[in-house]
């Protein structure tokens, strides 16, 4: 899919700025509060906030990396290559057992098994039982139906996104009550120890 040339800073062409020209998406906010909203596929505000409409924000500065939705099923979903391949076979050739996707896609066995059963858990595929014609059963990997893997894959996103801005806005009040207390004090490795990843 190519970039979209409009949407990138002269500076950098490797960031992408908020459009709300784009009409891809919205962002819109209330102008008495800091409740924030992300508004997909509408042309009026989703909801009012103090009785009034949101408005849609048009002034956002900051400018990020443009996403890749391989990066965004590994981070939203810890969905990597593998899993998306995976996903990609069952959806495109299914139903398949195990042993036939791996030998699609010349993935060890067990590496397939721990996907698919994690892409059962993520809704984006289900398992069911297949009889044997010699008998005995193999579990099959079918597609879900695409609407509800479109609704499943949204909201899942849309949860991961909340967690990522709370822990954004933790992160910002954190910064605003350290400079309260410490006014004379620059904000440098302090800050970080409040959010210290020990793992």
């Amino acid at each position: 899919m190519a970039k979209n040339e409009a949407n990138q800073t002269a500076e950098n062409p490797d960031e992408i700025q908020y459009d709300p020209t784009s009409s891809r998406y919205d962002v819109y906010e209330c102008p008495d509060c800091d409740n924030v909203v992300l508004a997909l596929g509408r042309d009026e505000p989703p909801m009012s906030c103090h009785s009034r409409p949101m408005e849609r924000v048009t002034d956002l500065e900051m400018s990020v990396k443009p996403p890749e939705v391989k990066q965004v099923l590994l981070q939203a979903f810890g969905l990597p290559k593998a899993g998306l391949d995976i996903c990609l076979c069952v959806i495109g050739e299914g139903p398949l057992s195990a042993s036939e996707v791996a030998e699609s896609l010349g993935y060890d066995r067990s590496t397939v098994t721990r996907y698919l059963n994690e892409l059962v858990d993520l809704g984006l595929l289900k398992r069911s039982e297949l009889n044997r014609e010699g008998g005995g059963v193999v579990n099959v990997y079918h597609s879900v139906d695409l609407e509800r893997m479109r609704r499943e894959t949204l909201i899942g996103f849309y949860v991961w996104a909340g967690e990522a801005a709370s822990l954004i806005e933790e992160a910002n009040l954190t910064k605003q009550d350290y400079l309260d207390e410490n006014p004379e004090q620059d904000l440098t490795d302090v800050f970080w120890e409040s959010f210290r990843d020990d793992s």
